[in-house]
């Protein structure tokens, strides 16, 4: 497995140390390739084939600047990319696996309206998300010539056919 990440992003550098973590837990190798600038991505694809890994990840902020790069990357390496938010999913990526955004925006209503009925922002509790979404792209599986397990489809929110 291959993280795709930049290490001038500090929320990057904690979700490697946990991933990392979670890897070593699960018995995976986790190759961490840094990509600070449009050109290093080919290099990261590269760099993933190279030394083997089955799949990439990919961090939000990078795959929201570069969407057609990647998609064009998916294409020529046939990586299976894996994501944390459905919405890059039309990009080519394989499954996404993350917080619903769509209730955080919701959940993030009630604090404005918490707000301007006069609460103070520093006296409202920090919240973790609690919905999370799964979301597999059968037709990039079906190019990338992968089978996805009937019990996997079983548990996804969405699935792309």
């Amino acid at each position: 497995m291959a993280l795709v990440w930049d290490p001038a992003n500090r929320t990057l550098i904690v979700r490697l140390r946990e991933t990392q973590a979670a890897a070593q837990r699960l018995g995976l190798q986790l190759l961490a390739l840094e990509v600070r600038e449009t050109a290093d991505l080919k290099g990261a694809f590269e760099n993933a084939v190279k030394e083997g890994a089955g799949a990439l990840i990919l961090t939000a902020p990078i795959a929201s600047i570069h969407r057609n790069l990647i998609r064009e990357l998916i294409a020529q390496y046939r990586l299976p990319v894996i994501h944390d938010a459905k919405e890059w999913m039309e990009n080519g990526g394989l499954m996404a696996y993350g917080a619903s955004n769509s209730d955080l925006f919701r959940r993030a209503a009630t604090y404005v309206d918490k707000i301007l009925k006069g609460a103070r922002p520093g006296d409202l509790p920090i919240e973790q998300p609690t919905k999370f979404e799964l979301v597999i792209n059968l037709k990039t599986a079906k190019a990338l010539g992968l089978t996805i397990p009937p019990s996997l489809l079983q548990r996804a929110d969405q699935v792309i056919e």
